[in-house]
């Protein structure tokens, strides 16, 4: 561990980031053994230049754990490869620790202590979340550099992530209707625009497991780790090692290398693609012919006689034909092989508002 903070801390003052060989995937999430390298541009010259946001405020070790009650886990929110999640409340005013079930609620990461690539990612962290702010984009707080502890403390997002209301069957958890799931893929959309045309960021690594919702199934993308800054100076892609979860990363990116904001549009349309159907882009659980999702339902999404058979049977009868094959149709170009066919993310967002009724206003009821 010392010798990674080493190279980072060498990385922070001269402004560059290091680098480690690989390529590798996880199923679900980043592995902790994974090294391949963010690659995130770090302009200023100093830690302390690059850790200052009027943003962010810096807070101690000690708070953080009075704050979670020294990590509890009763308050575990989840676990990742590269770090804890734990839900916890701080003054709304001077951002000290509150007492439980007071104050205002927090979601503070802990990272693991082990490997260099998770001290990229948070990093990364604070580079972007630190600076851009966005509706559709998860506030980060603070965070928390103290010897060998790296913590990052975001707002509290009511509900947790998408993944738990397309995926999962737990009692306490509803489905979401159609017309959340399609008010959850506009969120996401608008925020991939504004990353791309604003803040010419590539998000990299979208997920269902990214997109965490509020109260009012309002949408915000989080972990900005692997993000990378847009190409410039009329350079058509960024070249970089390929990193991210299997089955959501565009093809030419697998082959190439070569990142552009077309591969997020992949991406999205695999997240938009599971929405539709209830399933995992990748489950080995299903037969062979169905494990990919993208490689069986692609026939489905053309087909206008069968394509009932992608839809998730529990949002069945709350859309219409219509609909459907707009849905369809949207999810394939964003699917294409060819990145020069795929939309960019404002064509997609004028589709989805189409498909998004604003005047549902319909929430999540999930008993917590």
């Amino acid at each position: 561990m010392g010798s990674c903070l080493s190279t980072l801390e060498t990385a922070l003052r001269q402004g560059v980031n290091p680098t480690y060989p690989g390529n590798v995937w996880s199923d679900a999430s980043r592995s902790s053994s994974e090294v391949s390298s963010v690659a995130v541009p770090l302009d200023p010259q100093t830690k302390g230049e690059i850790l200052q946001s009027p943003n962010l405020r810096r807070f101690c070790f000690s708070e953080l754990k009075t704050a979670t009650r020294n990590f509890c886990p009763y308050y575990l929110l989840a676990e990742g490869n590269f770090g804890y999640v734990f839900k916890a409340w701080i003054d709304e005013h001077s951002l000290e620790a509150a007492g439980s079930e007071t104050g205002m609620p927090i979601a503070v990461k802990k990272l693991k202590q082990k490997g260099c690539q998770g001290q990229q990612e948070w990093l990364a962290e604070i580079k972007y979340l630190g600076q851009l702010i966005h509706p559709n984009l998860v506030k980060l707080i603070g965070y928390c550099l103290e010897d060998d502890q790296r913590l990052l403390i975001y707002e509290f997002m009511s509900c947790g992530s998408l993944e738990n209301y397309i995926f999962r069957r737990s009692p306490d958890i509803q489905p979401l209707s159609w017309n959340l799931r399609m008010k959850v893929a506009f969120g996401a959309a608008k925020c991939l625009t504004f990353l791309h045309d604003e803040a010419q960021v590539i998000y990299r690594d979208l997920k269902t497991s990214d997109i965490l919702l509020d109260w009012s199934c309002n949408a915000k993308l989080s972990d900005l780790g692997l993000a990378r800054d847009g190409p410039i100076d009329s350079k058509s892609h960024v070249t970089t090692r390929v990193l991210g979860t299997e089955g959501y990363a565009a093809p030419e990116y697998i082959e190439t290398g070569h990142l552009t904001a077309k591969s997020d549009v992949y991406s999205f349309g695999v997240v938009f693609l599971e929405m539709l159907s209830g399933r995992r882009v990748i489950d080995r659980t299903r037969p062979s012919t169905e494990r990919n999702l993208v490689e069986w339902a692609r026939p489905y999404l053309s087909s206008r006689r069968n394509g009932f058979q992608v839809l998730d049977a529990r949002i069945e009868g709350q859309y219409t034909f219509g609909a459907m094959r707009k849905a369809f149709g949207l999810a394939l170009q964003c699917l294409s092989t060819e990145p020069e066919f795929r939309p960019n993310m404002k064509q997609v967002i004028k589709t989805l508002e189409q498909l998004y009724d604003s005047s549902d206003n319909s929430c999540i009821r999930r008993v917590l």
